[in-house]
């Protein structure tokens, strides 16, 4: 929407309505640029969940919509730690999937289709988190949406976005989003993967979804993680989507991708904004609302710029604590014995001494590193 403005600046111009040197047409030439966007979407992100997060909070407890937290009988020990926690509101992902959506409207072209695949998935998974808060809510329990309702949602929604990006999203140079690039690599490992491209598509979406909701389990854990996140792809993006530092990086060049740092930075921008009502101790949760969109979103924009395989690294956080979930279910099926005293992994921590908040700020730490050293490999080619 807001790129009308540079495209106005045209208009006026051509009509001779305005001049090249007038102070209003050097101010709508700023419009152009997706540096500039990308950081306007950012602030206006962070703005409206700093302007209704009070508001959601407070109607959240109006309609006493609290987290239902596991019993005692359950996990004695956990419900020590996080009982007081029940009651508070939460499908506070509202916020985060609201000020995302507005934010790229705002600021992102609107005839570029990446931007409304990472938009339609975002959402898809969004509604399928807020169908399962709702759940849990009415229900008073922590059980929700089947898991076999979830999985086909999930990748319905994923399976769709991943032939939108394999057969409709165009190529540049012959090289469409059916290549196969890895780190460390130059060149395409596999030029055209075909319908693997889609499975791959599909799998790294739901993956990165449940990896997202998994990591939801303590004050801002997963919010700050998909900040730093969101923060990495916002640079892979800008580097896609420009020929010139595409070309001289190695990376795999696709203009449309110019706009992904725009959703990129509405999303860091609307986590931060969240952060301030979820930090420790936290006045609202995100919910699988928040978290099923953040990892479909993250997924996506990986994804849009030929680096979801680095999303392994960057989102390395995210990998630890559903890896942790996989082995631990492994291991007491197959040995009858568990490798963590809990899983998700930070339950492991939190049951080993650690206090909440070092958990937390120490994972932050983390995956800011993995960001990095994934951001790393572009020099590494």
């Amino acid at each position: 929407m807001m790129y009308w403005l540079y495209e106005l600046r045209e208009w006026l111009f051509a009509h001779q309505w305005i001049s090249d040197d007038a102070a209003l047409y050097k101010v709508l030439n700023l419009f152009k640029y997706h540096t500039f966007r990308a950081g306007g979407a950012a602030i206006t992100a962070f703005v409206l969940s700093l302007l209704y997060g009070e508001r959601l909070i407070r109607k959240l407890i109006s309609l006493k919509i609290g987290q239902p937290i596991r019993s005692a009988e359950e996990v004695h020990k956990l419900y020590e730690l996080h009982g007081k926690k029940a009651g508070t509101p939460t499908m506070g992902g509202i916020l985060i999937l609201g000020a995302i959506v507005i934010s790229t409207l705002m600021w992102a072209k609107w005839d570029n289709i990446m931007v409304w695949i990472v938009l339609f998935t975002t959402i898809g998974l969004g509604a399928l988190g807020f169908r399962d808060d709702y759940l849990k809510i009415s229900k008073k329990n922590s059980k929700g949406v089947s898991a076999r309702t979830k999985l086909v949602w999930q990748t319905s929604v994923a399976l769709l976005a991943g032939v939108l990006f394999a057969y409709v999203v165009p190529g540049d140079n012959g090289i469409t989003l059916r290549a196969l690039y890895l780190p460390f690599v130059k060149d395409a490992v596999i030029a055209d993967m075909h319908l693997f491209a889609v499975a791959l598509f599909t799998l790294i979406i739901v993956g990165a979804s449940n990896a997202v909701n998994l990591t939801d389990g303590l004050d801002g854990l997963a919010t700050g993680c998909s900040l730093t996140t969101a923060l990495a792809y916002a640079g892979f993006g800008y580097i896609c989507g420009n020929a010139r530092y595409s070309d001289y990086l190695g990376v795999a060049h696709n203009s449309l991708a110019n706009e992904l740092p725009i959703i990129a930075m509405a999303l860091a921008g609307a986590c931060l904004g969240f952060l301030w009502f979820n930090a420790h101790p936290a006045k609202m949760f995100m919910g699988d609302t928040g978290s099923l969109a953040l990892g479909g979103c993250i997924a996506t924009l990986a994804i849009g710029c030929k680096q979801e395989i680095v999303l392994a690294l960057v989102g390395g956080v995210f990998v630890m604590e559903a890896m942790s979930v996989i082995l631990q279910v492994w291991s007491f099926k197959k040995r009858g014995k568990r490798i963590f005293r809990m899983a998700p992994i930070h339950h492991h921590f939190e049951l080993g001494g650690w206090h909440e908040n070092q958990v937390i700020v120490r994972f932050w730490v983390l995956s800011l590193l993995f960001a990095m050293l994934g951001l790393a490999t572009l020099k590494l080619r």
